[in-house]
This record gives C-alpha cells, structure tokens and sequence, in this order.
C-alpha cells in the first residue's frame, strides 16, 4: 500500500520570503530615508553597510520598485520587478548510509513536483557505521576535514542534479534545511565527534544552528541561509527531531511509539505528557551494507521475497534482473526461512540433513557450501544480473541478529522505563526509507518490532526529510523542532544495566505457534 501520506498541518510560511513592492516617492509629507521606506515594505530586515548602500541606489534607480528576497531576518537579494525571481529551498537527511534530497518551491504553497534525489553518503569509505567514522576522526584529526569535505560534496551532488531536473540555478536556492543524526550533522558542521565516542555520549551543540549556507560550501545562493534541525541528546539527533515534526508526534492522540530503524536505530515513546527518546547501533546491515550480496534500494535489488509450493518468489526493484537483496528482502527472506523450518530460532542456517520433513525437496536444494559455508541460494547465476549466485549467508543472518537485537532491545527498555505495556500501545510508527517498505508481517515475525497487532504499525515514509520540507516551508515547524528538543527525555542505553541482557535475548528469533506447512506463503 506504500507509505501513509504525511500532512502539513501548519500554515505555510516560510522563513524564506519573496516580497514584490512598490514604494512611494518621498515627498514633503513623507521624507523617510531611503532603508528606513525599503523596511516598511518589506520588514525589519538587517542590512550590512554593503547592502544599505545597495538599497539605496536600487529604489533610486529603478523606479523605487522592484523585488526582495528575505530570510531568517536579512535580505538575500534584491531584483528589478521586470525580473520575478523564483525561490526554492532544498531539504536533506544527512544518513550514515544515503543522503536524501528534495527540492521545495518557497515564493509559493506549491511544492515543486518530481524533485527528488537520493545516492550514497560518500563518506561510507571511512566506514559504514558512526562508531568507525568517529574512530577515524580520534586516530587522525585531519579526517575530520575529509569526512566534512565528502559529505558537502554528496550534498552538491544532489543540489545539481536537482537544479538540472527543475532547469533551474543553484542561486536559486536561498535556504535548506539538514537533518541528520548527532555525528552526520555535526561532521558537517565541521564539528569534532570525538566526544561521541566515549561514556558519556556527549554533542557538541543541542540547539538548532542557523546560517549562512555558504560556510558549509553548499553551492547555493551565496547568501542563502541554513537550519541544521536540533538535537536531544548522545546519538538522537536532528533527524529524529525532524522526524517527529514531520508526523507530528506531539499532537497525535494516545500512545505512540515512534522507530526510525536505520544504521542507528531512534526509539521515541509519546505516553500522555511524557517523551522519551534512545538510539541504539544498529549497524547497516538493514540497509545492505556488510551483507556479501547486499545493495541499497536502487534497481536491481530484491524487495519481496516469497517461498511457495517450494519455489522462491522473487520482487525485485524496477522489474530488473536482481543483483543484489536490499533490506526489506532481507528481513522476508529471514522470516520465510524461519517459517518454513530453514532457518532455526538461533540464527542458524540448518544443512539440507538437518531440516524436517517439512521442507521440501525444491528448497532443499537451495541449501548448498560456498567456501565451506552452508547458503541459501536466492538467485541461480544464470538468473541474476551480474552472473553470479545471490545467496543468504550465516554471516548475513549473524549481522541481522545484531541490528534486529539492538533495536528491539532499545525499544523494551524505554517501553519499561516509561512503565507501559505492548497493551497501552495505540500506534507503532516507522519510519526511514527501510520502514517505508518492510512488510509489517515479516517484521513482527523476524522480532525486529514489538508484538503488538500488526494494524496498529503503520509506516510513515521518510519522515525525516518530511520534517526537513516542513522546515522550509514553515517557521512554525522549526519552533516545534525545539520545543520537542526541549521536551523529550533522553535515555542513554548505554548506561542502562538491563539493556544488554534484552539484547541477548532478543538474538533468539521469536516462537511461531506450529510449525508452518512447507512453502506457505
């Protein structure tokens, strides 16, 4: 069915602001200076010396008429009116794994339609998870400047292949917003994370940052401006706060719990008046990273695996021959394994000599060595794009133990901190790129969500850059970032004493009732 549409419930508008005016000519009755009229038209906006000497020759000279561009309280630029600008905003959220961008038309309540772009985080060759690229920065300082370097050329990346697409300009682009996690967002910024390395996790700033986008070397407007969303607290960053603006978390009713599950998993519990927040390491294997025949969700990637009547079933991302398994192929093909007896509730791949009468024969076969190893083989090299076999591999199920563990384990403990049951629960919300596509069945089965009625799980898209959008196209969606940054209690799983036994418990896949019929669906 796809994600649920997110809805903007705030008014429109941004801080970012096209105002056309026309002023009167000074005369005896009204002798104002010259930037004291251009402010009563526009507002109260700061101005450098450069920029009132700029103002007052403008009006002078054409007319006194014209157009400005205003954001965040300065002027961003001024333009003859025979010359309508066209105002735009892009969005990001700043991954460990990929960057997502959308572009956002500002003069105007219209989105730009179609423009969209996501890629790979270049920074993913000093590692694929936080906790190594903030190794990295704690070995060699100066691969802080490489890693800052990489993630603005990502971000360029996408800023150009959007203008491309929209037949726009880079300058264009008077604002953007960034969410990200604590380390992405403070990388960028040029922040050292090295203090989000070691007990306690501590960031580097808390409150949202405002600029000029120009220091980050984002190739926008050169006087565009920048919002990088606030954060709560360790590893629960700005995308979480971005997140929950963009399902406006505070005004649903009952007891909500949010997951964003990505290389961090965030955990958010709203119970009456109280909000409690977690992140845990999840790794990337839910997003195809360190899984040996793992890819992004991009053409060519299985998404939907099924195992019927012994045969496999496969759906694959833009109808393309598979060339890889991407996250929520993974997380079908662990629970149909486990369904059909394959694979046992330890994680292990069982040999064709150890499955039950139930397997069939068909998928039997399927169970072959590859350099010793038992694998799963999803895909024949005859059948698969690159002409080699896709396989599931023990070491692939061992990572998805860990990230399903670390996020089920991070979400009982704040459930238990918060003293509410599976019962109290009225909505499990996910969100991510990955949440966006996974099967609610197969999640509840593999144990990566909280067993509660799969009608209350509903998944929300990337909210993320939904907030980040929002931010952009509402002042009123920023002040929300900060009051949920201010409202929201941060529980530092590492410091919890329970956390790691629910960790170990939760390596165990869940029962399943009876034993299923092979090749059931």
């Amino acid at each position: 069915t796809g994600p649920e549409r997110l809805r903007n419930e705030r008014p429109w508008d941004p801080s970012v602001k096209l105002r056309r005016f026309s002023l009167p000519e000074p005369d005896r009755d009204d002798a104002i200076p010259d930037v004291a009229r251009f402010r009563r038209a526009v507002g109260n906006v700061e101005l450098t010396i450069a920029q009132a000497r700029e103002v007052s020759a403008f009006l002078r000279t054409n007319s006194w008429a014209g157009t400005a561009v205003t954001g965040y309280g300065r002027l961003l630029s001024l333009t003859e009116d025979s010359k309508p600008e066209r105002v735009y905003g892009v969005a990001f959220d700043l991954g460990t794994t990929t960057v997502a961008a959308t572009l956002v038309r500002l003069d105007r309540p219209v989105e730009s339609g179609g423009s969209a772009a996501a890629c790979m985080n270049s920074q993913v060759s000093f590692g694929h998870d936080v906790i190594t690229r903030i190794s990295r920065v704690m070995d060699d300082s100066d691969n802080l400047a490489r890693m800052r370097s990489a993630a603005v050329e990502t971000c360029n990346a996408l800023i150009e292949e959007l203008v491309s697409r929209e037949g726009i300009s880079p300058e264009a682009i008077y604002d953007v917003s960034v969410a990200g996690n604590a380390a992405m967002q403070q990388i960028l910024c040029g922040m050292d994370p090295s203090a989000l390395g070691c007990l306690p996790f501590v960031q580097a700033f808390d409150g949202a940052l405002r600029g000029a986008a120009g220091e980050l070397g984002l190739r926008v407007h050169p006087r565009a401006r920048v919002f990088v969303f606030p954060q709560v607290g360790g590893f629960v960053g700005g995308d979480t706060t971005a997140g929950l603006v963009g399902v406006g978390f505070v005004r649903r009713a009952g007891t909500s719990l949010y997951i964003d599950i990505g290389t961090n998993g965030e955990i958010v519990l709203k119970h009456g008046e109280k909000m409690l927040a977690a992140s845990t390491a999840a790794g990337p294997a839910l997003e195809g990273a360190r899984i040996v025949e793992g890819m992004r969700g991009s053409p060519g990637a299985i998404e939907h695996v099924r195992l019927q009547d012994g045969e496999v079933s496969l759906g694959v991302i833009g109808d393309e021959r598979p060339s890889g398994i991407c996250g929520s192929g993974l997380i079908e093909v662990l629970s149909e394994l486990l369904t059909s007896g394959i694979l046992g509730r330890n994680g292990k791949l069982r040999s064709p000599d150890e499955c039950g009468p139930e397997v069939l024969p068909a998928l039997r076969r399927r169970l072959t060595q590859r350099d010793g190893r038992t694998v799963f083989v999803l895909v024949t090299a005859e059948e698969s794009a690159t002409r080699r076999p896709i396989c599931l591999w023990q070491k692939d199920v061992s990572e998805l133990q860990l990230a399903i563990a670390a996020i089920r384990a991070g979400t009982e403990t704040i459930l238990r901190k918060a003293g509410v049951s599976l019962a109290d629960l009225d909505e499990v919300l996910l969100a991510g790129g990955f949440g966006s596509f996974v099967q609610r069945e197969h999640a509840l089965r593999v144990g990566l969500l909280p067993p509660v009625e799969a009608a209350k799980i509903r998944s929300m898209g990337n909210t993320a850059l939904q907030g980040a959008k929002d931010a952009l196209l509402s002042e009123e969606a920023q002040r929300e970032a900060e009051e949920l940054r201010d409202a929201i209690e941060h529980i530092d799983l590492s410091l919890d004493p329970g956390f790691n036994d629910l960790y170990a418990e939760f390596m165990v896949f869940p029962e399943i009732a009876t034993p299923a019929p092979a090749g059931r669906p």
